[in-house]
């Protein structure tokens, strides 16, 4: 692993810097400590600062001291999630219901690191944009910024993110070429049918059992509608109808989600489950309306830049600990939005198996948006050392 020597020594004060960030957890397009700290760093480094793209972002540019050149995009998300932390070590947060629990912190205070080396070392042509996000926990603060100008103001030829990953080797890296997350949905199917006394069934439309057949009726769209080979999953996670036992409601409600890796599945999945809500409902004597909001779209990671990125990662740790055809999660990420507009690529940072060594605490369960979960500090110095060598091969 060749980690250099000056972020190595600069590991603590980083860590300290997510650490503080951890304390202070602020949720979707209310990062404005965060937003600030973050300022305050790129400006003491002698990096150009914008601020309020996307609401709450910030955005460093860096110019090279070898000319003009290419511009390339490196991207972090800020904001933390609507979650009542369970640590109990000395950077636990601070407000109450609010927590890093998907290592939001880590991934800021990595690139501020990274911003922090590259100041003091512009021996690059071009430009380094430093990209951090609000509100990629539901809010598509990717989205709020591009439509804000990012592009225009800052036309990055490529753009790049990255997510710590637990379960993956501590430091390792995982990858893949075109899909690699997946698009984010949400429906509601509201019944309309007719109530009465639950002793005399047949003077109703009964929406609950119109529903208990649209739920079956809807996962057959995965059995039977779309190629086996294209993967999606419609999951129903709610089902409300009724009041009390002995009377047939007037109405249910189904809602879940629907995950894809592209957009052609996706439009048939919305398409079919329009046409079953309605021809299911229809043959209860009821009357079904559904509404599918699309969230985000999948990740799709361009295949030369992706390519780009393996080599720089197998030169950093040794092609061993790269793994350039990752499964693929049905998890998504708005990082989406930025890969629809420039060509680049998502890649994961293996955040270990919960072992924290960097605060003396064990973590049990060891996933993201865990009560019990913690950024692991250890790879600090890898994430760092990775958007360094990225940004300076991309630039030569």
């Amino acid at each position: 692993m060749r980690i250099l020597p000056e972020i190595l020594e600069a590991t603590p004060s980083i860590a300290e810097i997510r650490r503080n960030i951890h304390a202070h957890p602020e949720l979707r397009f209310e990062e404005k400590r965060t937003a600030e700290l973050v300022a305050q760093a790129l400006s003491s480094w002698g990096i150009a600062v914008y601020q309020g793209l996307g609401k709450t972002g910030v955005v460093g540019r860096l110019d090279g001291e070898l000319g003009p050149g290419k511009m390339i995009g490196l991207r972090a998300d800020m904001d933390a999630l609507p979650l009542q932390e369970k640590n109990t070590f000395a950077h636990a947060s601070q407000n109450p219901g609010k927590m890093h629990a998907c290592g939001h912190d880590g991934h800021t205070a990595m690139l501020l690191g990274a911003a922090q080396y590259l100041a003091n070392h512009r021996d690059f042509k071009g430009s380094v944009i430093f990209i951090f996000q609000p509100a990629e926990e539901g809010g598509a603060g990717a989205q709020e910024m591009i439509e804000d100008g990012l592009f225009e103001q800052f036309p990055c030829d490529a753009v790049f993110g990255m997510h710590n990953w637990p379960g993956l080797e501590e430091g390792h890296f995982g990858v893949v070429s075109g899909p690699m997350m997946a698009s984010s949905n949400e429906f509601v199917i509201d019944i309309q049918g007719k109530g009465g006394h639950a002793a005399l069934p047949h003077n109703s439309a009964d929406p609950i059992m119109a529903g208990v057949q649209i739920a079956q009726a809807l996962q057959t769209i995965i059995t039977r509608n779309k190629r086996p080979v294209d993967a999606a999953v419609i999951s129903i996670t709610q089902f409300h109808a009724g009041e009390t036992s002995n009377v047939i409601p007037d109405t249910a409600m189904l809602g879940g989600t629907v995950r894809t890796f592209t957009l052609e599945v996706l439009d048939l999945i919305e398409t079919r489950m329009q046409e079953i809500a309605n021809q299911v409902a229809s043959a209860f004597d009821c009357k079904a309306n559904l509404t599918f909001k699309r969230n985000y779209p999948p990740l799709i990671n361009d295949e030369q830049q992706t390519e780009f990125a393996a080599q720089v990662m197998k030169e950093l740790v040794g092609k061993e600990r790269v793994n350039t055809r990752i499964d693929p999660t049905m998890g998504a990420e708005d990082f989406a939005f930025m890969l629809l507009k420039k060509p680049g690529c998502y890649v994961f940072l293996g955040n270990g198996d919960g072992d924290h060594r960097s605060t003396g605490h064990g973590m049990g369960p060891c996933h993201l948006h865990n009560p019990s979960y913690d950024f692991n500090d250890q790879i600090i110095p890898v994430g760092v050392n990775y958007w360094v060598r990225l940004a300076q091969t991309f630039l030569r």
